[in-house]
């Protein structure tokens, strides 16, 4: 079933999104990219003369009431942008009552769903190491079957919109929907097109395809890198994970970043790149400064030879030329992951010139997908967002799906 061809009149919907929204420390939004992603799939319901159960989590409760994580301070932001009031429910476990009583076009928020442990089903208080953990594990699934089990009874239909959140396994994201015949359940518009952009990255590849991996560590990329190595033409790897590779080869990298027990690891996918034809793209310099600072001195060094005291900060000005000529001429381009500490102004130069290259070549009709908290950041900070192809809601969903993992969310849906 689709949202598309399906009549949501008289019907009651409960709606997986992902409003994990960031808020300043008077508890305001400070970007509601999540909220207007979600939009097109609330509107339909509520057009087609529905009513609307929103539910989803904020930050990391760990399983207990936090009112910094209470979801009650977007009400108001949620009813602005659906042009509609919205009802609160404070315990999402027991809104029963309040659910029965929608009436078609209302609308009501459900309080953050990991106020329950059961949402995320791991056990509290309790290691892994302790002998009575299965025990524990058990139990708690049972548990989150029930509490999934009362969420589906608020609803006839179920919506998952949340694809941030799609590679869990939770109540709200996967469990919900074994209590969905296959008519009743489907994927939300932003879903929708989440699934199928990760689809042309890797069913409807045009070629040259050239991937951007960014970030500090190595390790927390090495599935998507070895992933990719089938795939791509070009594998640019930039950020922290520069001087993993360069002190690997033999450089001197400073005080810089480095995994020092991934240098096998480094030196393992050169050599696989080499043996697959793709083309791996490293800095060869670097914006260094003297200190983890905004306010730094800075000097332009080669990534392999920087002095002691420093440590690089930002692509130098031979990498983001060399980054711009293997991006510009692409057809299919996948960025994940920043060149620098783009939080620090004076350190976004990388991450610029790669965003403008992307930019350039979407211009020229390549496909660019965006992915990934930070780079998301990245284009969100210059303006460019609107001028690539696809900017991705899902940090962690997005990388697991171009693994090549099938995504919880995704799955329960086509049960």
């Amino acid at each position: 079933m689709t949202i598309d061809n399906y009549n949501f009149a008289n019907k009651k919907a409960i709606v997986r999104v992902d409003f994990n929204v960031p808020l300043d420390e008077n508890g305001h939004i400070t970007d509601d990219t999540r909220i207007r992603g979600a939009l097109p799939t609330l509107k339909k319901i509520l057009a087609d003369g529905g009513s609307l159960i929103i539910m989803s989590h904020m930050g990391k409760p760990k399983g207990k009431v936090n009112a910094k994580f209470s979801l009650s301070q977007i009400k108001d932001d949620v009813a602005k942008a659906l042009g509609t009031d919205v009802i609160f429910a404070p315990d999402c476990a027991n809104a029963k009552e309040a659910a029965a009583n929608l009436k078609p076009g209302q609308v009501l928020l459900l309080e953050n769903l990991r106020f329950y442990p059961e949402e995320e089903g791991k056990p509290v208080g309790i290691e892994k190491e302790d002998p009575a953990y299965d025990a524990a594990k058990k139990e708690m699934k049972e548990r989150q079957k029930e509490f999934s089990k009362t969420l589906a009874s608020y609803a006839d239909v179920y919506v998952n919109d949340a694809f941030g959140t799609a590679h869990r396994k939770h109540a709200s994201t996967a469990v919900i929907a074994d209590y969905f015949d296959k008519d009743n359940k489907m994927l939300g518009y932003l879903m929708e097109k989440e699934v199928q952009a990760v689809d042309n990255i890797l069913s409807n590849i045009q070629r040259p395809f050239t991937a951007i991996m960014g970030g500090s560590k190595v390790s927390t990329k090495i599935g998507i890198i070895e992933n990719l190595m089938d795939k791509v033409d070009n594998l640019i790897l930039c950020g922290g994970m520069t001087y993993t590779f360069a002190k690997a080869m033999g450089g001197k990298i400073g005080d810089s970043i480095c995994e020092d027990d991934k240098l096998d690891l480094a030196r393992e996918i050169m050599a696989k790149a080499k043996a697959k034809g793709v083309n791996l793209v490293l800095g060869t310099d670097c914006v260094a400064g003297n200190a983890f600072s905004n306010d730094a001195e800075t000097m332009i060094c080669p990534s392999n030879d920087i002095p002691d005291g420093w440590e690089g900060m930002d692509a130098g000005p031979e990498t983001r030329k060399a980054f711009a000529e293997v991006i510009e001429p692409a057809k299919t381009i996948l960025w994940n992951g920043p060149a620098g500490v783009f939080e620090f102004d004076n350190f976004t130069a990388g991450s610029r010139a790669i965003a403008e290259a992307i930019v350039k070549a979407t211009e020229k009709g390549a496909f660019s997908l965006v992915g990934g908290g930070d780079s998301v950041a990245c284009v969100n900070k210059f303006g460019l967002a609107d001028s690539v192809s696809y900017v991705s809601t899902g940090g962690g969903a997005l990388l697991e799906a171009i693994e090549g993992k099938e995504l919880p969310g995704v799955a329960a849906i086509k049960k």
